[in-house]
């Protein structure tokens, strides 16, 4: 994607200055689009995202300052800048006191136009790292995310399981000043609560049976960088206590250490769960809360950002036709419209598991309905093939076959237990935090409901 490939809102009612703004950033080499008044703007910022809007003052029915007053209310960290007449200066306070980044006043020359467009308008999301961002909601929070990523504060992401929160805690690090330094990531749910204090603060040789020489944990392995805390309200609360303690003093030590390492990194926390609601119920400290909660960032849902959902499956379409030899392959009309139809409970990544299916279960250079199966499936089954498609779920394509058998036996044995965690926790030999953190995979995954 080029430097510059969002475009600009214009927003002028006179067509002779609407036009000569448009030469202006033709010329320039600036894609925009350009309408005659606040309505149209509003209904355009409503169907595609936008780096900027310029926009005049006066105009009628509804002026510069009221589309303003819209536009913060819907995109609060879209720039707004206006253009005004010398003798509407009280209007520009009256703009600024609302929201807008600055005013031109007319008549200005077409470098000053540049000069404010260049110094104001939103980034580019598309650096590399996965980030799709065409719906509105997503375009502003990838705004916010790039205003907090040019400082050192702790950011706490939340939102459901699968909306994308390491997607956006990347692209935070790839903002940053320590873009050269590393990005560790570590998924509190998914570690046991016996490895959990030694993955995370390291350990010295000896400090337990099997310690047979010294490591560093994941805060030290993020020096310089940004260390990612995945699911932190899963951490056991005895540890809680101790990564209180590194957040404030800023340094850890080892299991087994005496001497403390300092620290030069960046913490981004995530969690899918209510926090407040965590902390009320005591299974999440509240200091510890509120040293996380520095700057705050709720991710929406998929169905929250529906212009998002064709570029994010299109996206994956191409991500994931190369890794399977099926490059090439697009969507039929019927299979988007499919896809902007459903629900996607489980978010991205449930999306992500939709794609990779229907690149396996797809033959030609087309996929359809029948391949996205999005269907709801009952409680605990697995998708069901058909006798003509299981050669090639058998084939060597088939994903993480290892991780299909362990989901299935878990799944059975749930199914056997009649449900019961209890006892599918017993005879699966694992804690009942596993099977909650695998059951929410599966979950997310479309393979298993409550």
């Amino acid at each position: 994607m080029a430097e510059h490939s969002l475009p600009i809102l214009v927003v002028e009612d006179d067509p002779s200055l609407r036009e000569a703004i448009g030469d202006t950033l033709e010329l320039a080499g600036r894609p925009y689009v350009a309408v005659d008044g606040g309505e149209a703007a509003l209904a355009a910022l409503g169907e595609q995202a936008f780096s900027i809007v310029v926009s005049d003052v006066r105009m009628m029915p509804m002026d510069g300052i009221t589309l303003l007053k819209e536009i913060r209310a819907r995109l609060p960290h879209l720039p707004v800048v206006l253009m005004t007449a010398y003798a509407e200066v009280d209007k520009a306070v009256d703009a600024m006191r609302s929201g807008a980044c600055d005013f031109l006043l007319k008549p200005f020359e077409p470098k000053a136009l540049l000069a404010h467009i260049n110094k104001y308008e939103l980034p580019d999301t598309d650096d590399g790292g996965g980030v799709v961002a065409i719906d509105p909601a997503s375009r502003d929070l990838f705004a916010i995310a790039q205003r907090v990523a040019q400082t050192d504060a702790t950011v706490l992401l939340t939102g459901e399981s699968g909306v994308g929160k390491e997607v956006v805690a990347r692209f935070i690090h790839r903002q940053s000043a320590r873009r050269d330094g590393p990005f560790v990531a570590i998924n509190c749910a998914a570690i046991p609560d016996s490895l959990l204090e030694a993955t995370l603060f390291g350990y010295e040789k000896g400090a337990f049976t099997g310690a047979q020489q010294a490591q560093a944990g994941k805060f030290e392995q993020a020096q310089e960088g940004t260390l990612l805390l995945d699911e932190v309200t899963e951490m056991p609360m005895g540890l809680q206590a101790k990564l209180l303690r590194v957040l404030q003093e800023r340094e850890v030590e080892r299991v087994g250490g005496k001497k403390p390492v300092a620290l030069n990194i960046r913490i981004v926390a995530t969690s899918n769960r209510d926090m407040a609601e965590a902390v009320a119920k005591g299974v999440f400290r509240e200091d510890l809360f509120y040293r996380l909660n520095v700057f705050p960032v709720a991710i929406p849902p998929l169905r929250e950002r529906p212009l998002d959902i064709v570029p994010i499956a299109r996206y994956f379409l191409v991500e994931h036709g190369g890794r399977f030899g099926r490059s090439g392959v697009g969507f039929g009309a019927q299979a988007e419209q499919s896809l902007l139809s459903h629900a996607w409970p489980g978010n991205v990544r449930e999306l992500e598991n939709v794609i990779q299916r229907a690149l396996i279960l797809s033959t030609g250079p087309e996929i359809g309905v029948e391949h996205l199966r999005l269907a709801p499936t009952a409680s605990g089954d697995l998708p069901r093939v058909s006798a003509s498609e299981k050669p090639v779920l058998e084939s060597d394509k088939r994903l993480d076959n290892m991780k299909d058998i362990e989901r299935e036996h878990i799944l059975r044995t749930l199914a056997e237990v009649g449900g019961s965690r209890k006892l599918a926790i017993e005879r699966l030999g694992i804690s009942e935090r596993t099977l909650r953190y695998k059951l929410q995979q599966y979950r997310d995954e479309g393979f298993f409901k409550d």
